[in-house]
């Protein structure tokens, strides 16, 4: 069953950890990052030389979903967009004194960038 935009963002603002789709030298690259919805966008926090240090206007996919299967029930969101660097002062210590905003990975991750979506599906999956 298809979800409606609400419904996938009201899924994406359950969950802090997702997978960043983009291109690789020779393949597509899928990495996970933790992250948070803000407004109607998708941010993530990484450091300046890894893999999701992403230009901005670099297009990417960004993917999260939650499995019960046991139940064989569950969700997925696809957002498609374009990078974009958050630099602002303010908003990136807003942002990081947000709950759920620390990094997994722990180490310093000063880089925040917003997946700025031009698409969002979703579906959901209930096995009765």
């Amino acid at each position: 069953m298809r979800l409606t935009e609400g419904e996938c963002w009201d899924r994406l603002g359950t969950h802090g950890v997702g997978r960043l789709g983009l291109r690789g030298d020779t393949a597509p690259v899928i990495v996970p990052v933790n992250f948070l919805v803000d407004g109607r966008t998708v941010v993530y926090r990484t450091r300046p030389e890894s893999v999701g240090a992403v230009g901005a206007g670099t297009p990417l996919a960004f993917e999260a979903d939650h499995l019960d299967e046991e139940r064989m029930r569950g969700w997925s969101v696809l957002l498609t967009g374009t990078a974009e660097h958050i630099t602002d002062p303010t908003t990136t210590d807003t942002l990081t004194n947000r709950s759920g905003s620390r990094p997994w990975a722990g180490g310093s991750r000063p880089l925040w960038i917003r997946l700025l979506p031009e698409e969002i599906s979703g579906r959901v999956i209930d096995v009765p």
